[in-house]
């Protein structure tokens, strides 16, 4: 009889004790402390120091002392709130007529509602005051034929770009939910007699709730947080982001300890939001197979046809703010007016003017990005092959910056480097490391859920012939990792290109950017380069999703 030698085979040990991969980790562990650690302690303390320098709870009494804070605090949670409960009306049922019927032109419903959600929330509220504004184009078509409109300016206008903005994380989150449901638990219940209305809310609603409840927060969270929107359209109505900018910018180097205080009540409320959702969907986690998905359920014709009308409408609404802007940007303007004709010379403008921005955008990205591809792919290593106390303590700390405001880490990082040995302040390397540190969660995630799929074997085969780990790593593991990292890193690419909230806080007049720029010349009333600039990033968006498309050989952005 032959026996067959089933075990693996062990790893071959190199005679060297010095190992590479806990060298490593341990150099990550240190840059999380230097890049993440240190800014939030230093954002803590600076918030418990008085004007005159001392300990103190000064801030946080006039913070809660005082109605007008207060009120900015309540309008950032109503804002918020509505947004997240409007997108959630507007993604759930959207996702289950998708998904579950045979609704016409699906995979241009999910390109459309893609491509809404990867640009920017201001350069979708600057599209709403391009069409709604007091010079709007459509504000002045109704008030031609006698029809005055609301005013897109303050806090409806607010949640109607969070709206139309954020509800494509519900949709997207439910559509892959609703995909994975095991079609016989639904069976099951017809088959005790539970149909219609009924089903859905006892059976199909209970087992997608921890996936809408991860999709709100991401709208809660990216509510709360954005600065471009607010900014732009509520004019009197303030909210927590704009006021940390306001506090700051009025004062620089004079009330960033307020500015400091209002940050740390902002991460108090998305930590809370966090642990409440994680609380929520503790016990309701269901593993299913997905071996058996919902069959497509065919429509009778005129039913058909009226509810992808109502899907295309809604896809087509939410992403006609880059068609606004892109038609706009060839526009003749006359200084803040548009006036008949078209031109290229919004766009001529900008090349002159401010091309560095444009220089200044691409090429911290492009840095940004291959610091963020390396240290993703060796982060994901060490979680997955390599895990430790230590990988999971640098793991959940990569995840903070991915629910903290962009301007709460950008004042944190220029508190703690706006002084020597380490200043950094006004140079590119801060709005690099503000760029890696607050977007590199997308690639790390796609590096790790790739790495799951590769089998270990193959490492261990190439160490066994000789071969060191770290040559191993970058010679076979990372081309294997290539395709998935870089869909992750291509999302992280277009969240860099488009980021306005710690850049706002970072920037100087050599390091300024596209975002930037854009605020400033809507801000200007310069609406035809801001247009451009706007279209700009738009393209580069959707070259980028062609790309991803490309890449992973699929039809759809996972998030």
């Amino acid at each position: 009889m032959i026996c067959r030698k089933t075990s693996r085979t062990k790893v071959h040990k190199h005679p060297t004790s010095f190992e590479p991969w806990a060298a490593i980790s341990f150099l990550i562990f240190l840059m999380t402390i230097a890049f993440i650690i240190y800014p939030f302690y230093n954002l803590f303390l600076q918030s418990f120091k008085s004007t005159s320098g001392i300990l103190s709870l000064e801030h946080y009494r006039n913070f809660f002392s005082t109605p007008y804070y207060y009120k900015v605090l309540f309008n950032s949670l109503y804002i918020s709130f509505f947004s997240t409960i409007f997108a959630a009306l507007l993604g759930i049922p959207m996702a289950y007529f998708v998904t579950r019927y045979n609704i016409l032109g699906k995979k241009m419903i999910n390109l459309m509602v893609i491509l809404s959600l990867m640009s920017p929330p201001f350069i979708g509220a600057y599209s709403w005051i391009l069409l709604l504004g007091r010079n709007g184009f459509l504000t002045r078509l109704l008030n031609s034929i006698g029809i005055n409109i609301p005013s897109i300016y303050g806090p409806v206008g607010i949640i109607l770009v969070f709206t139309l903005k954020f509800y494509p994380y519900i949709y997207l989150y439910v559509s892959g939910a609703i995909n994975s449901i095991d079609s016989s638990m639904e069976e099951a219940a017809e088959n005790l007699g539970v149909h219609g209305i009924k089903k859905l809310f006892t059976i199909t609603f209970p087992l997608i709730l921890p996936t809408i409840l991860a999709g709100a927060l991401m709208v809660f969270m990216s509510s709360l947080a954005d600065f471009g929107t607010p900014v732009l359209i509520g004019e009197g109505f303030k909210v927590l982001p704009v006021l940390i900018y306001q506090e700051y910018m009025s004062e620089v180097g004079g009330n960033a300890t307020f500015a400091s205080a209002v940050s740390v009540i902002i991460v108090i409320i998305s930590t809370l939001m966090l642990l409440f959702q994680k609380k929520v969907v503790e016990n309701r986690n269901y593993n299913m197979s997905v071996l058996r998905p919902p069959a497509i359920i065919k429509l009778k014709q005129p039913v058909q046809i009226l509810l992808s009308a109502i899907c295309f409408m809604v896809a087509f609404i939410s992403m006609s703010q880059q068609i606004v802007v892109v038609i706009t940007s060839f526009i003749k303007t006359s200084g803040p007016i548009f006036v008949r004709g078209f031109s290229t010379a919004s766009y001529i403008t900008v090349m002159h003017k401010l091309g560095h921005n444009i220089f200044n955008t691409f090429s911290y990205a492009t840095i940004s990005i291959i610091i963020m591809i390396i240290l993703g792919m060796l982060i994901s290593y060490i979680n997955v092959r390599k895990p430790s106390k230590l990988s999971n303590v640098v793991d959940t700390l990569m995840m903070v910056p991915y629910v903290i405001p962009g301007s709460v880490l950008g004042l944190s990082l220029l508190i703690a480097f706006n002084r020597k040995p380490i200043l950094l302040s006004g140079t590119m390397f801060i709005m690099i490391i503000a760029y890696v540190v607050r977007k590199i969660p997308y690639t790390v995630r796609s590096s790790t859920a790739i790495l799951y799929q590769l089998d270990a074997n193959i490492e261990e085969a190439s160490i066994n012939l000789g071969v060191t780990p770290l040559k191993t790593f970058f010679k076979i593991t990372a081309r294997l990792m290539a395709p998935g990292v870089i869909s992750g890193a291509m999302l992280s690419w277009i969240a860099t290109i488009n980021e306005l909230s710690s850049s706002i806080i970072l920037y100087t007049g050599k390091t300024s950017t596209i975002s930037v720029a854009i605020y400033t010349e809507v801000v200007r009333g310069s609406f035809g380069t801001a247009a451009a600039l706007s279209s700009m990033l738009t393209m580069a968006t959707i070259v980028s999703i062609l790309i991803i498309n490309k890449i992973s050989g699929v039809q759809n952005v996972s998030i």
